[in-house]
């Protein structure tokens, strides 16, 4: 049985594998937002899906059914979905991967994935991700780089060796099939805000859009995404403003920065200042379930389509 199954088969000129996982890879939706805006800025086509039933708990990532004047319309699948498109002003093609991650057989679905890409001849892979961090809203969002190949480290400056060490998710087991199969891979991780994880963060998409440009060479243009993160930004100033013990934890975040303390991943959920701290947001980082590109997509163009009718 085949695990990825094709619409067509594109010839894809020198490409390059970008990839994004909805789940514990995607803080703050950044790495999905990131990759439905290069979905729509390149004007993508799908070509091939993985079913969702053999990797999928449906309990834990459940179909979608969108219903109109009372009918059911349809029922979304929680698919891993294969575009490809034209890179823009560049010779070569974008092989684009959105999914889930998976709940079970993770090592049968990396090593589809990795097998496309030695069919088409994948030159680089380059995977998204957003982890959670006592970083402030009001600084510039980290991206952090990691090279798993030793020529991208001299390639490109700003990447760094992979040196971490302990839980992985699925973007660590396909960086793994990748360097197997001798596909040099290389991955971006955007520091997003824990008090705000809840939400779908496009300040932090729009940092992982231009840290990706001079991977694939070429600009991205990302236009949406500017926008969408100004308004972002202006909505959450606007609510610490008016909570004053959200006002002095933003500002310790700051001065934390400032006398040189990284900022550290999330981890410690019982610390019970912590949990505080983020009950006085509740009103944008309620947990809700984590939105499909498309989705996050459908609510950009909804945001800019208000601004243009506003104007």
């Amino acid at each position: 049985m085949s695990t990825i199954h094709f619409s067509s088969k594109p010839a894809l000129r020198d490409p390059i594998l970008v990839a994004a996982f909805r789940g514990w890879n995607d803080g703050g939706s950044a790495a999905t937002v990131a990759a439905a805006f290069l979905k729509n800025r390149c004007e993508a086509k799908r070509f091939a899906v993985i079913d969702p039933d053999r990797f999928v708990d449906y309990q834990q990532t459940r179909p979608m059914v969108s219903i109109e004047e009372g009918q059911v319309r349809e029922i979304t699948w929680p698919e891993t979905e294969f575009f490809h498109a034209r890179l823009p002003n560049s010779k070569r093609d974008l092989l684009l991967v959105i999914g889930v991650e998976p709940n079970f057989r993770w090592r049968e679905f990396s090593k589809a994935i990795a097998e496309l890409a030695v069919e088409t001849n994948v030159a680089l892979a380059v995977t998204l991700g957003g982890l959670l961090a006592d970083t402030p809203h009001t600084r510039a969002i980290p991206v952090s780089g990691a090279a798993h190949d030793p020529a991208l480290l001299e390639r490109f400056d700003d990447l760094e060796p992979v040196r971490y060490e302990g839980p992985t998710g699925i973007v660590g087991v396909l960086h793994d099939d990748l360097s197997k199969a001798g596909i040099p891979s290389a991955s971006l991780w955007a520091a997003v805000p824990h008090y705000l994880g809840g939400n779908p963060n496009p300040t932090a998409a729009l940092a992982l859009v231009q840290a990706l440009e001079p991977l694939v060479e070429c600009e991205l243009s990302p236009t949406e995404l500017e926008k969408a993160s100004a308004e972002f930004d202006r909505q959450i100033a606007r609510v610490v403003e008016k909570d004053a013990e959200m006002r002095s934890y933003v500002t310790d975040l700051e001065d934390r920065l400032d006398n040189g303390d990284e900022y550290d991943e999330d981890e410690d959920e019982d610390d019970d200042e912590d949990d505080d701290d983020d009950e006085d947001v509740d009103d944008i980082t309620s947990e809700t379930r984590i939105p499909s590109g498309d989705e996050i997509a459908a609510e950009l163009q909804d945001f800019l389509r208000e601004q243009r009718d506003d104007s």
